[in-house]
């Protein structure tokens, strides 16, 4: 059975919540587990239940505590407006450094094997690459991170094998942007670009405006066989 409780994570600045997931075995290979600009949601919750279900100890950071601890919104028109003006407060800098922190003290949890990797969805997405170059994390996932494409100076600083995943009919982020991460990556040893036939948010089963359940299992099937390959659960890995 899947446990779940929250830890507290210290800064300079004040400390925030890192909710936990811990699965039936009690322990396992962990991953950072950062928010869309809805928080962590419902749906965000839900994944991190997902991967707990496989094996995973998921911890999931109050990424925008430094103004609005907590933040949840609804993943409607409605939520959507809300969530806009709150990413408007949010220093990407200060998020990287924060997310940081998460990734470092879910490695020292005593349900933690090894070190953690990072996965994020839209902001998180974009938050995933600033913790894959700014941390040291096991492997690196961003689903649909609209920054990503103005921070590919970034990838030197990087050591860990990343996944991106981006639908090609992206309102969000142009395609120019998805082939200016393409051409950049090209060659480079570790970084794989997958881009699905779909919008933005295609993962987010919340959202009737995103959600689109094609893509959805294509892109979380790559998502899986990567995690195994480079976060291997133990009964995987012996």
């Amino acid at each position: 059975m899947i446990s779940q409780r929250t830890v507290s994570v210290a800064t300079d600045d004040g400390a925030f919540d890192l909710h936990l997931w811990t699965p039936a075995a009690g322990h396992g290979p962990a991953i950072l587990l950062l928010q869309e600009i809805f928080g962590v949601s419902a749906y965000i919750r839900a994944v991190a239940a997902r991967l707990a279900d496989a094996g995973y100890v998921v911890g999931a950071p109050d990424v925008f505590w430094r103004f609005a601890r907590n933040w949840e919104a609804e993943h409607d028109e409605a939520g959507l407006q809300a969530s806009f003006a709150q990413v408007q407060k949010l220093d990407p800098q200060l998020a990287v450094a924060d997310c940081v922190a998460a990734l470092r003290r879910l490695g020292e949890l005593p349900e933690a094997e090894g070190r953690p990797g990072v996965l994020g969805f839209c902001l998180g997405g974009t938050l995933a690459w600033g913790v894959a170059a700014a941390g040291d994390p096991a492997c690196c996932v961003s689903y649909y991170g609209s920054n990503v494409s103005q921070m590919l100076g970034l990838a030197d600083q990087i050591q860990c094998p990343v996944l991106i995943h981006y639908g090609d009919n992206d309102p969000y982020i142009p395609m120019e942007g998805i082939v200016q991460v393409q051409e950049a990556l090209r060659g480079r040893d570790g970084f794989t670009v997958n881009l699905e036939r779909s919008g933005h948010a295609f993962d987010n089963h919340e959202s009737a405006m995103f959600f689109d359940p094609e893509a959805s299992r294509s892109a979380w099937a790559k998502t899986m066989a990567f995690l195994g390959q480079h976060l291997p659960l133990a009964s995987a890995a012996s």
